[in-house]
């Protein structure tokens, strides 16, 4: 029987209304983390929204800042950047955001600095 890799856990999009609540920040504070790339985010749905995946334990998962610049700077967009993270890596066995959860973000940021 083989072993079949972890997925992306599920997860929802956050609009600023929602992200002013789960982070429990004022609007202009969350879109400073926007801005500053501690969080990233897609209109591709309608209204700007952020992948509830991104937060953890009331703020954004602390990994996620330089694994966002590390692919900034390969030249992904925003979408690219989010579909990237979401997205099954072979070489990672599971998604970037799976790994990143795990705590994996030097295997994370290699696979990423490749991509450029």
């Amino acid at each position: 029987m083989s072993e079949t890799a972890p997925e992306t856990p599920a997860f929802d999009w956050l609009t600023m209304p929602d992200l002013v609540e789960v982070l429990d920040e004022p609007l202009g504070r969350v879109r400073r983390l926007i801005a500053e790339q501690y969080l990233i985010g897609s209109q591709r749905h309608g209204a700007f929204a952020v992948p509830s995946i991104f937060i953890v334990n009331g703020s954004p998962l602390p990994s996620l800042r330089g694994t966002i610049i590390v692919l900034q700077d390969a030249g992904f967009s925003d979408d690219e950047a989010i579909d990237w993270l979401l997205a099954e890596e072979a070489e990672l066995g599971r998604s970037p955001m799976a790994a990143l959860l795990d705590g994996h973000k030097s295997a994370v940021r290699r696979v990423a600095r490749t991509l450029a």
